[in-house]
């Protein structure tokens, strides 16, 4: 009796128009943004490698180990998942530059190529929230007469005289429900597959393919979640109209009101400014302090022959600030064309003076940096990180945040993976200034000066940067699964005490 409530609800929900629309309206939704979301994919792509090559060439144009400060830049490459969803691929910077005098954090990222405006209005609608909004809004719609329609028509009734339990009933409405809404959704996903395969600048790896598959089972998870709320307002209510108005009540509430009240109240409850007032004041005293050793040091190496010039060393320099730079021009060197650097003939014997500066001066900037990236990382978390995340906890009261979240971090789209870029960058960073250090480049001629001839860049350690592997991504989006399937859980057990406690 079980398997015929299934055949007959299934066949019930194939043969409404609900159905088709549910059919027709996915398909073509995902279909057309599959479309402009690969051709977004396409352009960031050649974006990235355009501005690695580009990169890669001003590095190999520096002429002095001091010239390419500023010049080494790393990309992060886009994720061909971010089609699924976007999340964080696409909103924050893909570039950093390297500088020995800066450790980098979020604050540095940029975006190395102008955005379309016309593509990002509709990149913005990924696959993910296409079923997020209208999946959610249509399984409302299958289940908001699943028990009040029938106690309309009267055929509750009927069908509780055969010898199945009310237990089993709900769940017959459930397994075909949910085998009418999953069929869009994978369909969806082979026809996207279809679309990738056609395209020469999409390569899945297995781990991709893995990943898909994880949004397609935290999508048939949430599709539930939202079937189940509907089918409990259908158990609680007398009349479809009613429950109907409950169900439109309730998804709009959860996917489109909530989220945006969330974000309004935080941005309105939590002030930073003394934060960065605070921070902006211990950089500010930390380049002070390098500025007055730094002048200490100009102070116990005096030169010989009372020349002025050094004066002009002594003054050099900057401090302060989130990104600090040093201009130092010696009066004795002369710049000449293509940028070359040309120690003159007067100005030879003050060479030793200018390694040992630099020398010194340099490690002591390093040191200085590292002390300031401490306090700029930790300004971070404090004005932004723990905001974002109080923002993203009260969010996940909402199912269809926690479906986003979930998907995001399964594609490897959410927050972790630009922090496992910025660490990739800063290690790069580490990496950069131990090969200065291997080649003694602080200490030697060609840090300020190429006329005995130019830096040889072919030994640069280059950047590479791989994304996490599917563990580590399964285990961000475990809690959000976890909360999802907990409240499938729970919907189900309550909608079957109520029902089996009702009298029909």
């Amino acid at each position: 009796m079980f398997l015929v409530l299934i055949r007959r609800e299934l066949l019930a929900n194939l043969m409404t128009f609900r159905f088709v629309v549910a059919m027709v309206v996915t398909l073509s939704l995902v279909v057309a943004n599959t479309v402009v979301l690969i051709a977004d994919y396409e352009r960031r792509l050649a974006s990235y490698n355009t501005a690695v090559q580009q990169h890669a060439q001003k590095v190999s144009e520096a002429e002095t180990y001091s010239e390419v400060e500023g010049k080494i830049r790393v990309d992060r490459p886009p994720n061909p998942l971010s089609i699924f969803n976007a999340g964080l691929d696409r909103r924050l910077g893909n570039s950093i530059h390297v500088r020995h005098t800066l450790v980098p954090t979020l604050w540095d990222t940029q975006s190395h190529s102008a955005d379309n405006p016309f593509l990002n209005l509709f990149s913005s609608v990924d696959l993910v929230l296409i079923f997020q909004v209208i999946l959610s809004l249509l399984a409302l719609l299958f289940a908001h007469d699943a028990i009040a329609g029938e106690r309309e028509a009267g055929t509750l009734q009927l069908t509780m005289t055969n010898p199945v339990s009310r237990p089993m009933i709900l769940l017959a409405k459930y397994i075909s429900a949910m085998a009418c809404l999953i069929l869009p959704v994978i369909m969806s996903l082979l026809l996207a597959l279809i679309l990738f395969s056609l395209s020469e600048s999409i390569l899945l790896s297995a781990d991709d393919r893995l990943r898909i598959g994880g949004v397609l089972l935290i999508s048939i998870i949430y599709l539930s979640v939202f079937y189940l709320i509907g089918l409990l307002i259908s158990t609680l209510t007398r009349r479809t109209a009613t429950a109907l108005m409950v169900a439109m009540v309730i998804w709009s509430t959860l996917v489109l009101i909530y989220p945006s009240l969330i974000v309004f109240a935080v941005n309105r409850i939590w002030q930073t400014p003394t934060q960065l007032e605070a921070a902006y004041g211990e950089i500010e005293q930390t380049w002070e302090r390098f500025e007055r050793e730094r002048m200490d040091f100009l102070e116990r190496d005096p030169v010989e022959d009372d020349n002025t010039g050094y004066d002009i060393l002594k003054g050099s320099g900057s401090r302060g600030g989130f990104e600090p730079s040093d201009s130092t021009t010696l009066k004795y060197f002369k710049a000449e064309s293509r940028n070359l650097t040309q120690v003159n003939d007067d100005s030879e014997s003050l060479v030793p003076h200018a390694k040992a500066y630099y020398q010194f001066a340099e490690s002591l900037r390093i040191r200085a940096a590292e002390r300031t990236g401490q306090v700029r990382q930790k300004a971070l978390e404090q004005v932004y990180v723990r905001k974002a995340n109080l923002a993203k906890n009260l969010m996940r009261l909402s199912p269809a945040l926690m479906y986003d979240f979930a998907t995001e971090a399964w594609a490897g789209t959410d927050f972790h993976s630009i922090e496992d870029f910025i660490i990739s960058v800063q290690q790069y960073r580490q990496t950069v200034i131990n090969y200065f250090h291997d080649k003694a480049a602080f200490s030697s001629r060609q840090w300020f000066a190429s006329d005995q001839g130019e830096v040889d860049w072919s030994d640069l350690p280059q950047f590479s940067y791989h994304r996490a592997d599917v563990a580590t991504d399964v285990k961000h989006a475990s809690g959000d699964i976890a909360c999802l399937l907990l409240i499938n859980v729970v919907l189900f057990m309550i909608t079957v005490l109520i029902f089996v406690r009702q009298e029909v």
